[in-house]
């Protein structure tokens, strides 16, 4: 705790925009979460560009679908085939996307200093500090929840830390009565690990 708490004075102290300083004001809202799913054109962080961005606001055990966020953003490099099988987007899908910087701005503003909620989160939130930490010279600040990590601690206890447990995210919604997930659209995959996000925590 106390590690964090010094992680985010010296983050907030190196921000180069002061119009961002919403993002560590006191404590976040009180039960309030969103989830956040990034598309992008591979898994390795040091290479990959964000195509696109969903996330959605949760509070209590709602999933406010009215309050949600989407945006496609246009990558500097080129859209490879094999990355296009995954999540669908193609050169010309995103040819009229937003800067990865406005599409940053757009989220900040979003998310505010709220808790932040997704499945194997470190990798999204590795590709939104890959662009933020040049862009404002911070890393986000936001408390985070791995719906993954979560879900892996509850089997751990009944199991025991030493069995095998299955963190593919179909077999997770699966085993909480889920439906499949509509996957491979950042704003969808938002959505869905919202539900998890709630099964798990209510989960008995």
């Amino acid at each position: 705790m106390m590690l964090d708490l010094v992680s985010r004075w010296w983050d907030k102290r190196g921000l180069t925009d002061p119009q961002y300083a919403f993002l560590f004001d006191g404590k976040p809202p009180a039960d309030e979460y969103v989830s956040v799913d990034c598309e992008t054109t591979g898994l390795d962080c040091k290479t990959a560009e964000i195509l696109s961005i969903g996330a959605v606001k949760i509070r209590g055990n709602t999933i406010v679908t009215s309050e949600s966020f989407y945006v496609l953003v246009k990558p500097e490099g080129d859209v490879q085939a094999e990355s296009i099988r995954i999540h669908g987007l193609r050169p010309k899908d995103v040819s009229d996307g937003v800067p990865i910087s406005e599409a940053l701005h757009q989220l900040l503003h979003f998310i505010g200093n709220r808790t932040l909620v997704g499945y194997y989160l470190e990798f999204d939130v590795s590709m939104i500090n890959k662009f933020l930490k040049p862009m404002l010279n911070i890393r986000l600040p936001n408390q985070q929840i791995d719906v993954s990590n979560v879900y892996w601690q509850q089997e751990a206890k009944k199991l025991g830390e030493n069995h095998y447990i299955d963190l593919r995210l179909d077999h997770i919604s699966e085993q909480l009565g889920l439906p499949p997930s509509p996957r491979h659209n950042a704003l969808g995959d938002a959505i869905h690990v919202a539900q998890m996000f709630l099964c798990v925590r209510n989960r008995k």
